[in-house]
């Protein structure tokens, strides 16, 4: 995000949900373009995702917080860019990108009821949920191929207290998440974070 020299500017990236939001899509965006042509077909952890439409998934979530961040209603925009060739998916990310850099420049968008699937929450909140989103598909599209991305603990630790926040530890029904799995509790801070969100580490 840019700012002129009369435009304060937000808080350190530490403090600011936006920072880490960003850092969180980077981190999803290096690991997709590492996919290999003949890994997009294959299964990945999230059992309705192919490699290849967990992708597409992650594009339309680029732009579902784009019109968030706009004060649109994100339910209005689908869950899965379909028709997106393979060839085409970095130019699509790049752009949805851009777009989200855009949507949120304005920090005042942190404090702003955006309208989410689940419901109307203050963007710092919605920032933080995405975040987790995005951390918990780019371990999806690494494990499924076989990719180690560098976590940052942060990122990791911001996301976990957002899914233990909004999944509840027992029965998850309507929710896109299976049961947490049980996981050691010197796992790694990751390993923790997925088994919570129904992952088996």
């Amino acid at each position: 995000m840019t700012h002129s020299e009369n435009t304060p500017m937000p808080p350190a990236a530490s403090d600011d949900p936006r920072e880490s939001l960003l850092k969180a899509i980077a981190l999803a965006g290096r690991t997709v373009a590492a996919v290999r042509p003949e890994q997009w077909d294959g299964p990945t952890p999230c059992p309705e995702f192919t490699v290849r439409r967990l992708a597409a998934h992650l594009v339309a979530v680029l732009r579902r917080i784009a019109l968030a961040g706009r004060g649109g209603d994100v339910t209005t925009l689908p869950t899965v860019v379909e028709g997106l060739a393979d060839t085409a998916w970095q130019e699509a990310w790049d752009a949805g990108v851009r777009e989200v850099e855009e949507a949120w420049a304005d920090p005042a968008v942190l404090g702003r009821t955006l309208i989410l699937p689940f419901g109307s929450i203050p963007g710092a909140a919605a920032a933080a949920v995405w975040t987790s989103e995005f951390t918990v598909h780019t371990w999806d599209v690494a494990t499924a191929t076989g990719q180690l991305p560098d976590w940052d603990p942060r990122l990791v630790a911001i996301s976990d207290a957002a899914m233990r926040r909004g999944l509840p530890a027992g029965p998850r029904d309507g929710a896109p998440f299976g049961a947490a799995v049980d996981v050691d509790p010197d796992a790694p801070a990751i390993d923790r974070l997925v088994a919570w969100c129904g992952r088996n580490p």
